[in-house]
């Protein structure tokens, strides 16, 4: 709700954008200037003190650093972006927003409102476009509707369940003036972003865990959207139930916690999808049962009971039809369940867990970690990395095998310590993403696990990081394949690699181009060396591991078939 503005002031639209978003908190945005969105660009060079530009090299780039950005602090990520090639080129990372929940406001510039409809130079319908990716999409044809548009997409953006929002604005928008006051929104009518819950299913689904032998918690990531991190340990915690993570949901509990039983999902760990059809309840908390974890639905907990909590309306019973569906935010509803369950142990259901751990430990994980052959495993690098760090990094990964890898073997203590692109899986989104997460918790380690084929779909944004001069850890595992299909080939297709093997350029090349420390690893008895070398420096560094090229990810749950069905080799 805009309360009556007062106190106004006369200025041109492109100002009253770049107030708007002072007014927000915004003190760094990443963006690519163009001639639709140049207004903009030209009143930004007066508040160069106040707000932060970063100026990528792809406005693919832009998003994905503002999704970075967004998803280590929470906080409103934001980029800017001329018309037509420019927002076309944004659309990938609003997707992948929209998908993986992320805050962002787009802002694009568009020609001007006399020209609408005519095909002019650069013109593009881009709130048609992205209508279906974000949360909602306005395109501001007058100056004066700008301060309304902004602080209503920042709302939306924030509130309920995240995403991103695009505003696009017209040239001659920027241009007039307005009489400008800025009103913060806090409702919109017929907008509920947070429904309050169901008394009597909060009765129900404690009845539910206080009767269960073998309930199993899965940990999505709406606990870390909520801030609900220490809301779930308690609960956790009072019940005794194991809690399983998905991909999204990484580092909501700390790694060495003893009630957390690893990952679920197509590569996750033994034991949580297993037993995930031994389980007689399955507490769902703020996850939306993707099928990359439930597998094929027809045989996905079939011996449970299903108790959803979730903010999301639309996602209840939308894969999994449940028992006990609990809406709200989980910041608020786990401790009103937590208060009416018994304090519990399930000690016996959790030395279950134990039993596929040492299964999966002996067939899979000493072999990545201690392999004895010769060629460095992805899986190694990866947790000598963790382990140098003391766990406690932030995790930044591109798409592929590196990524299933990093889940795994990457340790975390503390929350909003990984960023990936889950739903949407967009290879190119790691290096940009990085960048964002950096400028976001300056005061933290950033590491980046990127492969050969995900690296050169933005390598571009080099240059971003030659220009900001932030220090970020690059470790490329390079295997000369596209390994996640490779794999699939090997497993489902007979070997036949169609169009999976890369010959690659001298990376270390280009890095040294942009100005980056590298160094290029290729035997295993100087591994330990580089890593420490990588780790003391000062500023960007591309640790290029080459790796054993047809390594494969295990365990596997093959896609379409049931979570009892793992692959171990």
């Amino acid at each position: 709700m805009e309360k009556e503005q007062k106190n106004t002031k006369k200025m041109t639209g492109s100002h009253a954008v770049i107030q708007s978003l002072l007014a927000e908190g915004v003190d760094l945005i990443f963006g690519y200037p163009g001639g639709a969105i140049m207004p903009v660009y030209d009143a930004l060079y007066d508040y160069h003190d106040k707000l932060h530009h970063v100026l990528t090299r792809h406005e693919q780039g832009a998003v994905h650093a503002a999704q970075g950005y967004a998803r280590v602090t929470g906080k409103v990520g934001v980029s800017i972006v001329t018309s037509g090639p420019g927002a076309t080129n944004a659309v990938t990372g609003i997707a992948d927003a929209m998908i993986d929940s992320t805050p962002l406001v787009v802002i694009s510039g568009q020609v001007g409102s006399s020209l609408l409809g005519t095909d002019a130079f650069q013109e593009i319908d881009v709130v048609g476009i992205t209508q279906p990716i974000t949360k909602w999409n306005f395109q501001i044809k007058s100056a004066q509707e700008i301060p309304g548009a902004l602080a209503r997409a920042f709302y939306i953006a924030r509130s309920g369940r995240p995403g991103p929002v695009l505003i696009d604005i017209t040239k001659d928008a920027q241009s007039s003036t307005l009489d400008f006051a800025y009103t913060p929104v806090t409702k919109i009518r017929s907008y509920t972003p947070v429904n309050a819950p169901d008394e009597s299913q909060i009765l129900k689904a404690a009845q539910l865990i206080n009767e269960a032998k073998k309930p199993l918690i899965l940990v999505g990531q709406g606990v870390i959207l909520g801030g609900a991190e220490n809301e779930l340990k308690t609960f956790a915690e009072k019940t005794g139930i194991p809690a399983a993570w998905t991909l999204l949901g990484l580092s909501a509990l700390p790694s060495d916690h003893p009630l957390n039983v690893g990952m679920l999902g197509m590569h996750g760990n033994y034991g949580p999808n297993v037993l995930t059809n031994e389980a007689d309840l399955l507490i769902a908390i703020g996850m939306r049962f993707d099928d990359r974890v439930t597998g094929n639905t027809k045989a996905y907990g079939v011996n449970a009971k299903f108790i959803h909590m979730e903010l999301d309306p639309a996602e209840i019973n939308k894969i999994i039809k449940v028992d006990a569906p609990i809406l709200g935010n989980v910041k608020e509803t786990l401790p009103l369940l937590t208060a009416k369950v018994i304090k519990n142990n399930h000690a016996e259901w959790r030395n279950e867990f134990k039993k596929y751990d040492v299964v999966e430990a002996e067939r899979i994980i000493n072999e990545e970690l201690k392999p004895s052959k010769d060629g460095i495993t992805m899986g190694e690098v990866i947790n000598k990395i963790s382990t140098a760090y003391n766990d406690d990094a932030i995790c930044i990964t591109d798409v592929g095998q590196h990524q299933m890898m990093a889940s795994r073997y990457f340790k975390f203590k503390q929350t909003r310590s990984i960023v990936t692109s889950g739903g949407l899986g967009t290879m190119g989104f790691g290096l940009p993403a990085a960048i964002g997460a950096k400028m976001g918790r300056p005061d933290r380690p950033v590491v980046l696990f990127v492969g050969d084929g995900g690296f050169q779909m933005t390598i571009q944004e080099l240059g971003t990081i030659f220009q900001t001069e932030i220090d970020v850890k690059i470790v490329l595992l390079n295997n000369n394949f596209l390994g996640m299909v490779r794999q699939w080939q090997e497993l489902f297709f007979d070997k036949r690699y169609a169009s999976t093997e890369l010959i690659n350029p001298d990376f270390q090349t280009i890095a040294k181009g942009y100005g980056l420390h590298v160094e290029k690893v290729t035997n295993r008895s100087s591994l330990d060396e580089s890593i420490g070398r990588m780790i003391k420096s000062k500023g960007a560094y591309l640790l290029e591991v080459i790796v054993e090229k047809e390594g494969n990810v295990f365990p596997m749950v093959p896609a379409g078939a049931s979570v009892s069905d793992v692959r171990l080799e």
